[in-house]
């Protein structure tokens, strides 16, 4: 799907794309071998990804792959398949998720190819392919409905054994003859059979798995107590005098069977719903796209891996954009949420910027294409949500090491529980044995962490934040001191302008809308802020128009203006003091001045002081006061001047500023802070304060501008809002607690559960029950964190000017002393 290099499509893919059908998966991973696929499903190891992909993909020694997996349930069976690729020579490096199922591969091709590593996955048991092939949702959806039609199978056979027990359970001695006894017994295990050949099924083929790898999973005990169940059962059927022919469990097996399949079958929706969010995400890219043909008459349809940077592609309404580029014709509003965390469209135009991943949403647009595959910003947010996605926190690195000894003793406690129970009862043995192999099996266990992790990280990334690290989900819980940079963090760049002092007998509005038709000259950040002054003011154009205009370098304009009919000339500055020759207005006023003055009979008049302040953020004072309110302190460290800083800081209400701060100061205030016990979160821009970020407990990069790749940051903040720090903070905190719910009751219901299967008291369909429950509590509850971050606005009106007073006092011109 990012494939940079001119490639032509195999010929499934162009019939596929030719006809609009669907293209279906290769039976052999062979085909990967080639070179120039390695990129549609990974990069060279180590690589900028800004950087784009060699035109000879050979050139680089070390790749890195991302496959989903097939096959797999549990952290045992994670572990198989990281154990199974770190064995083939080759390959440095295996991560596997059990949440997400799926991996990510560092080989080199000198020694492997991906055929090779990929049927290692294979001889385990396991299938692997790309994670971004255009196949994994279909192959997702076709698993989700072969669990539906196991699931319905299950509860219909259920019901008809239930019928078929129910008299035998109400029938009073001499009520049923053993005629009809027989006759009922017979009947259910004709029944049980479909549930046991064909919703069994993926149950006794993990097992088998497992037993030819020598090896445990969480489907193994499942797998042994469901035979057991139906093997005791059926010697009670065919040989009613025997040992086991006091009582048949057909009843049992098809109630837990289906009890564990609606657990399987829930748990596989709600994980889609979850973690699958990663899925969508990457998807997003049409797989074929319409482009100009060389000859510029007509459009053809190509995959979307072929374009290449200057060919023109026509995008539909209802596509996403496939490439960074230009729009060249047209106009439309594009869906940018997932670049910016903004849900409102944006109109671009013609002659504007749009963004792989975006949605056109209102009309058909050309659009040039300016960077493709692994350049794309869209590229970047994808290998970051990938690379957090397969990260393990350290509870869940706990709960996997757990997993594979906790089911050993399984086996031992059932076959333990077996053998006492033999010389009361042969049958009640067996099922005591079945009840603590199912009850027992640590699938909330495993699930706990990574499940809620991976929600939040999703809902966070929906929100505007990607998660770089998912271990500083944990860091971030526990942080009791906020650190906040000020340029670019909690200021926005560039300027304000806050008040004029216009001169004596001088009008406000026509001074600044002078200065403004002045400052459309300059690109410096206090001529900017004029004209959006002006701009917001909608003063009406100044009937004076341009003669000259020269810039001096850091002092200001000087500039000649005429009047319409060119009968008048008049020569005027704009800038410092200094520069424009003249004393301030009002001295008193605290903040950076631009003067605008003019040339009366050889000496400089100053017409207007206009005094600038930094562009503090409208929500920041909100936020730093509700992280007070949530216990955090907060400190402002930043390398501008002490004078501005302490400015900024009592304006939003913060104790403690430092300025002049070079950044191995900012690293020592902050290792400091942390010498004294505490848990210190960083803010930065992300450009300047890479040590500072790297060194916090946990770190977040601000700004749209931030170099995803070349951030230390821990979080990478996309949207233009401040509350976003602190939302993910609140859900940071609300994560863990949700883990420490999950992990408490998993323990509980073992705690629980366990005695009463050994003693005899909980049988095999109410043990089912438990395990099922059990999974699908614990996906339920991290599904909690899946909605939306619960953002508290602020007043856009608050930064808005006010009206302009008609002259000669200081007049603010924005509420809330911006």
């Amino acid at each position: 799907m990012f494939q940079t290099t001119p490639v032509q499509p195999r010929p499934d893919e162009q019939a596929a794309i030719d006809t609009g059908s669907p293209v279906q998966p290769q039976a052999s991973s062979h085909l990967l071998d080639d070179p120039h696929e390695w990129s549609s499903f990974g990069r060279p190891a180590a690589q900028n990804p800004q950087a784009p992909i060699p035109e000879d993909p050979t050139e680089s020694p070390v790749w890195d792959s991302f496959v989903v997996l097939e096959g797999m349930h549990c952290a045992a069976c994670a572990l198989t398949i990281e154990e199974a690729l770190k064995t083939v020579p080759g390959v440095e490096g295996a991560e596997v998720s059990a949440a997400t199922r799926r991996a990510r591969v560092v080989w080199r091709h000198a020694q492997v190819l991906p055929s090779q590593w990929m049927e290692a996955v294979a001889r385990a048991g396991y299938h692997a392919m790309p994670a971004r092939d255009a196949f994994a949702r279909e192959i997702r959806l076709a698993e989700t409905r072969r669990a539906l039609w196991r699931w319905l199978v299950a509860g219909f056979c259920m019901m008809q054994v239930m019928m078929y027990a129910w008299p035998a359970y109400n029938a009073k001695p001499g009520d049923l003859s053993l005629e009809m006894e027989t006759l009922l017994r017979w009947a259910s295990w004709v029944i049980s059979l479909p549930v046991v050949l064909f919703c069994c099924g993926p149950f006794f083929k993990s097992a088998l798995k497992d037993i030819g790898q020598r090896r445990v999973s969480m489907d193994l005990p499942v797998a042994i107590g469901m035979l057991i169940t139906f093997v005791i059962s059926t010697l009670g059927t065919f040989d009613p005098s025997g040992p086991f022919g006091h009582e048949v469990f057909f009843d049992s097996l098809t109630m837990f069977v289906f009890f564990l399949l609606t657990g399987r079958w829930l748990e596989l929706r709600l994980r889609d719903r979850t973690a699958g969010a990663l899925e969508a995400v990457m998807n997003r890219l049409p797989d074929s796209v319409l482009r100009l043909k060389p000859d510029g008459d007509e459009f053809e349809r190509v995959a979307t891996r072929r374009l290449r940077t200057g060919d023109v592609v026509r995008v539909l309404t209802g596509e996403a954009f496939p490439a960074d580029g230009t729009i060249v014709r047209g106009s439309t509003h594009a869906d940018e949420a997932l670049l910016t965390g903004e849900s409102t469209p944006v109109l671009r135009a013609e002659g504007e910027m749009v963004t792989a991943g975006s949605y056109n949403l209102d009309s058909v647009v050309d659009v040039r294409v300016d960077s493709v595959g692994e350049g794309t910003r869209f590229a970047q947010i994808v290998g970051l949500m990938e690379s957090a996605s397969l990260q393990k926190p350290r509870l869940a690195q706990l709960a996997d090491k757990v997993a594979r000894p906790f089911l050993v003793v399984v086996l031992l406690a059932a076959l333990a529980a077996a053998i006492w129970w033999w010389p009361v009862d042969h049958g009640k043995a067996m099922m005591v044995a079945v009840a603590v192999l199912i009850v027992t099996c640590p699938c909330a266990l495993s699930l706990a962490t990574p499940v809620a992790m991976l929600t939040a990280a999703g809902t966070l990334a929906r929100g505007g934040v990607l998660v770089r690290n998912l271990q500083g989900l944990e860091a971030l819980a526990s942080v009791d001191t906020l650190v906040f940079d000020k340029t670019g963090t909690l200021t926005r760049d560039g300027l304000v302008l806050r008040a004029l002092t216009p001169a004596e007998g001088q009008s406000a509005d026509e001074v600044l809308a002078l200065a403004a038709l002045l400052a459309r000259q300059s690109m410096h950040p206090a001529s900017r802020s004029l004209v959006k002054a002006a701009q917001a003011a909608q003063l009406p154009a100044t009937s004076w128009q341009l003669d000259s205009v020269q810039e001096v370098a850091g002092s200001g304009l000087d500039v000649w203006v005429e009047s319409a009919d060119k009968a008048q000339r008049r020569h005027l500055r704009l800038g410092s003091a200094r520069h424009c020759s003249v004393a301030e207005l009002a001295s008193e006023q605290a903040g950076r001045s631009v003067m605008l003055a003019e040339e009366v009979r050889g000496d400089w008049v100053p017409l207007v002081q206009f005094h600038l302040s930094e562009d503090v953020r409208p929500e920041a004072a909100q936020v730093i006061a509700d992280l007070k309110k949530h216990g955090v302190s907060v400190q402002l460290l930043s390398g501008d001047r002490s004078a501005a800083v302490q400015t900024v800081a009592a304006k939003l209400g913060i104790e403690q500023a430092r300025g002049d701060c070079q950044p191995q100061d900012k690293l020592a205030a902050m290792q400091a802070a942390q010498a004294q016990g505490h848990q210190v979160a960083m803010v930065g821009d992300g450009l300047n304060d890479g040590p500072v970020l790297a060194g916090a407990h946990v770190s977040f990069a601000f700004g749209r501008a931030v170099p995803l790749a070349q951030s230390r940051a821990d979080f990478v903040v996309l949207g233009d809002s401040l509350e976003l720090v602190l939302q993910s903070l609140l859900l940071a905190r609300r994560t863990l607690s949700v883990v420490r719910q999950n992990l408490g009751w998993a323990a509980a219901y073992n705690a629980i559960s366990i005695p009463l299967a050994l003693m005899g008291w909980m049988p095999a369909w109410l043990a089912g029950l438990g395990m099922a429950l059990s999974s699908l509590l614990v996906v339920a509850n991290a599904a909690r964190l899946a909605r939306a971050l619960p953002l508290q606005g602020t007043d856009s009106n608050a930064s808005d000017p006010a009206p302009l007073a008609p002259r000669g006092t200081v007049m603010p011109l924005t509420q809330g002393g911006h």
